[in-house]
């Protein structure tokens, strides 16, 4: 095991990894789209939405699937629907074909994800299992930093084509890596017992406990999915818009990075209301760097380091509270995070469409504050954890 577990996590990291950029690059891209199909970059920007819906969706049925007829399987099996959707994204010629061809990538998607979660988990020692899936992880932010902005630079020069093209050609290579690195069938899928685990709490309190974090993702999202957009009406240049996304990915990759560090120390609920209402200033913020013209990079940062702090408090105050069911929940959570992602994109480009991006900054730092206090009413401190023990 020890001479196989660098190259687990390695493929494990490149998987979402590519994934993350497959689903962020269509920020910086979203100009060239919209000028590309002669529609408004809000109408682009329902192609993040559709994606997400469908991943939203498919998740929990996937996570399901996965469990029963085996990870490994579900995993390739996605991974060869994400590189064919790729292709016919790169190939569609209209935006209603683009929305048709996302609803696809995103349920593909959606089975890539929980998978590589499961697998990861399955195969990290006791003692390591969050360290494992916290590198595994780190994948889609560095995604968002590196694949993005590079995704959209290519994609300037020369054409969104020839980006989906290239994701489609990694998507192939890690069929064949995931094939490699990972145990047959036999070896993967939990027993009878892990199945029919019965659920220690009921529906109701899963459901309060992710609605911060649909919370945080609309907030988060509906400004980040126009982001490249928004930066162009101040007069950024496409390596402008490139280099001020580094900046956000940097700052995302710190934030998580500190975040659990802080959920561990300050516990996990201070720490995303924490992250929830640090998000809303930040937001405001940028939304006056941008009217100033300067420090615009810094913002975008900072925005990312506190919004950052969040996702690692959630997903260690779910693993704590739901012991016998971290997958599932987990695995819940991710839906919940695109739910948001879908809502953002739809909430941001009704913003940007009737009043400009800085509507937009405004009402997701709104969505955010509402984030924090629902996690403040709703999300318990530790009386879950005393109910399990």
């Amino acid at each position: 095991m020890g001479n196989i577990a660098p190259a687990r996590l390695a493929v494990a990291w490149l998987t979402m990894f590519m994934v993350g950029t497959e689903l962020f690059v269509f920020s910086p891209l979203l100009p060239v789209l919209a000028a590309g199909y002669h529609v408004a970059p809000a109408s682009a920007g329902l192609s993040v939405t559709t994606f997400s819906l469908a991943y939203t969706v498919s998740a929990p049925l996937f996570g399901y699937f996965s469990d029963r007829v085996g990870r490994r399987r579900v995993l390739v099996c996605s991974l060869l629907a994400f590189g064919l959707a790729n292709i016919l994204t790169a190939g569609a010629t209209n935006l209603p074909s683009l929305l048709t061809i996302r609803l696809f990538a995103g349920a593909a998607a959606a089975g890539v994800s929980p998978s590589i979660y499961a697998l990861v988990g399955t195969a990290a020692p006791p003692e390591r299992k969050a360290t494992w899936l916290a590198l595994v992880v780190s994948g889609l932010l560095v995604s968002l930093a590196i694949g993005a902005s590079a995704g959209g630079l290519v994609g300037a020069f020369f054409g969104g084509s020839s980006v989906f093209l290239a994701l489609a050609g990694l998507s192939l290579v890690l069929v064949w890596l995931n094939r490699w690195v990972w145990p047959c069938e036999h070896d993967d899928t939990p027993s009878d017992s892990e199945i029919s685990a019965p659920a220690p709490l009921g529906a109701a309190v899963l459901a309060r406990r992710l609605i911060p974090m649909v919370a945080w993702s609309t907030g988060l999202y509906g400004v980040y999915t126009y982001l490249g957009a928004g930066l162009a009406t101040v007069g950024f240049s496409t390596e402008q818009t490139a280099a001020a996304i580094l900046f956000y990915g940097c700052g995302a990759i710190a934030g998580v990075l500190v975040g659990g560090r802080l959920a561990d120390r300050l516990g996990v609920k201070l720490t995303a209301s924490a992250s929830l209402a640090c998000l809303c200033a930040c937001l405001l913020l940028l939304r006056l760097a941008l009217d100033a013209g300067r420090l615009i990079e810094p913002a975008l940062c900072m925005s990312a380091a506190v919004a950052q702090l969040f996702f690692p408090a959630q997903q260690a105050g779910l693993a704590n509270d739901f012991p016998r069911r971290r997958a599932a929940v987990l695995a819940w959570n991710n839906s919940a995070l695109f739910l948001g992602i879908s809502l953002g994109s739809l909430v941001g480009g009704k913003a940007v469409a009737v009043a400009g991006f800085d509507a937009d900054l405004t009402i997701s730092a709104g969505i955010a504050l509402s984030g924090c206090i629902v996690n403040a009413i709703l999300v318990p401190g530790g009386v879950l954890r005393s109910r399990q023990r």
